[in-house]
């Protein structure tokens, strides 16, 4: 690893900001609560890849009066070295997003500064290890305002601002701001899911897939896991490595082979699937979260290169049983015995599960308010995702009754239905980051534009002087 190529692309990438500064001039003036507060003008929660590139755009806006808060300590931001046991991105090695389109902000320059670009021409894929590393980069060269270790507790309206409760190391603390945007995590509009009998078993002997879980325990042990997406395997992939045996079991007769997200992975779609109307995005992103996504094919050599993994398709799970020491499921092929279960089956999106939006979730504007769809498009999954306005912002399930729900906008797996992979995709982040932060500074620019008035009204700074430029 070379420190002075490094070096020499952060100084690129100062040069480069410094190129497209203009215009500079900070534009907002401090807000105030009640009793004389700092009111910050965004809050952001999630400092994760989203909230990042959010709190990066906002610089550019010149809106610096805003903070980043993640629960997570440093360096456990995202999925990347917790829950995600994925080897690699699922994604290209040439994708961006949290640079906005600044070549010296890439992945592919930070890993060519340090790995030369012949190893960039070898690599498959990103390690998902390398890509939290290069996210925590672009933290630092661009000195983003994150605060670790700071958890929501709640979020309500105060007036003509948002009142949020956080916790952190020291404990419980008030932070006011003018708009909030929830960018903390894939589950953060609603949570992870698994059957009721699955979930009634003792907690040692069974694990959702994004739960931390000693694999290492389970070397020589029969695991389960049920699901057939990238996430399921993932984990059955990680406790072979760790030496169980394992069996997989999915509902459908056939796995999922194909990959939409690759067909719609196209600039039009990820920029304005956001303006078609209600029947057209319904239409597309049923059909696609219908189908769930297709492991990749390293995935698949992943787990079925060992010989101690078995796949069960057509296999449902009817029960499940707890017999002191492990568990017995139930399948329409007869009953199995294992020591340990997990479930990858994803998640539901209800903002109701969610305690921390116990004030907001009541009067948010859901899609099975504001669309019924033709018979044979049904979903009663999809119907309680959040109908979200052109900015990304909640909008009121009843006109007039709280309008304050405009200041908070949903950036995470919630945001899917109402624009397509945005809030928690890499591919569509460079599309969907500029469309949140220009409803952002749409907002506050009709806030402020009496000020703004006034100080175009009163602005009397000459351009020359009245002497003669022979007499000076």
């Amino acid at each position: 690893m070379s420190s002075r190529d490094l070096a020499e692309l952060e100084a690129r990438v100062r040069r480069d900001l410094a190129l497209i500064s203009y215009p500079e001039l900070r534009w907002l003036s401090p807000v105030r609560g009640p009793d004389g507060e700092k009111v910050l003008d965004v809050l952001i929660v999630g400092g994760g890849q989203g909230g990042q590139a959010l709190s990066f755009k906002l610089k550019l806006e010149r809106i610096d009066n805003h903070l980043v808060i993640d629960r997570g300590p440093a360096g456990a931001e995202g999925p990347w070295r917790t829950f995600g046991r994925m080897k690699t991105l699922r994604t290209w090695k040439t994708v961006t997003g949290p640079d906005l389109g600044i070549p010296s902000l890439t992945y592919q320059s930070w890993f060519e500064a340090q790995h030369g670009a012949e190893a960039f021409v070898c690599l498959n894929k990103i390690a998902r290890e390398s890509w939290s590393d290069y996210l925590h980069w672009l933290r630092r060269v661009l000195a983003l305002p994150v605060e670790v270790g700071t958890e929501l507790l709640g979020l309500e309206p105060h007036g003509a601002l948002l009142r949020v409760r956080v916790k952190d190391a020291a404990g419980e603390r008030e932070i006011l701001a003018r708009h909030v945007v929830l960018a903390h995590g894939i589950e953060a509009s609603g949570r992870w899911t698994m059957p009721a009998f699955v979930e009634r078993l003792p907690a040692g002997v069974r694990a959702h897939a994004a739960d931390a879980i000693d694999f290492a325990a389970l070397a020589g042990r029969r695991v389960a896991v049920l699901g057939a997406g990238a996430s399921a395997f993932d984990n059955a992939a990680t406790a072979l490595e760790a030496g169980a045996e394992v069996h997989l079991f999915c509902r459908r007769p056939e796995l999922q082979r194909v990959q939409p997200y690759k067909w719609l992975s196209f600039p039009a779609f990820f920029r304005h699937l956001g303006d078609l109307d209600d029947a057209t995005r319904w239409k597309f992103m049923n059909y696609v979260l219908s189908l769930r996504e297709a492991l990749p094919v390293e995935t698949w050599d992943r787990v079925s290169s060992h010989a101690a993994f078995h796949l069960h398709t057509g296999a449902p799970w009817l029960d499940a049983r707890s017999d002191g020491a492990g568990a017995i499921v139930v399948t329409p092929g007869g009953e199995h015995r294992f020591d340990f279960v997990i479930c990858g089956t994803g998640f539901d999106v209800d903002l109701g599960l969610r305690p921390e939006l116990a004030a907001v979730a009541p009067h948010v504007r859901a899609w099975r308010d504001a669309y019924a769809p033709p018979a044979g498009q049904d979903n009663a999954r999809l119907e309680r995702y959040p109908y979200l306005g052109p900015g990304f912002e909640l909008l009121e399930r009843a006109p007039g009754t709280a309008s304050w729900l405009g200041r908070i906008r949903l950036f995470n797996f919630g945001s899917t239905l109402s624009f397509g992979p945005s809030g928690s995709s890499i591919n569509g982040m460079k599309f969907a980051v500029p469309r949140l932060v220009e409803g952002l500074t749409r907002d506050l620019f009709r806030a402020e534009v009496d000020r703004l008035w006034q100080g175009l009204t009163a602005y009397d700074t000459p351009e020359f002087p009245t002497r003669f430029a022979r007499d000076r």
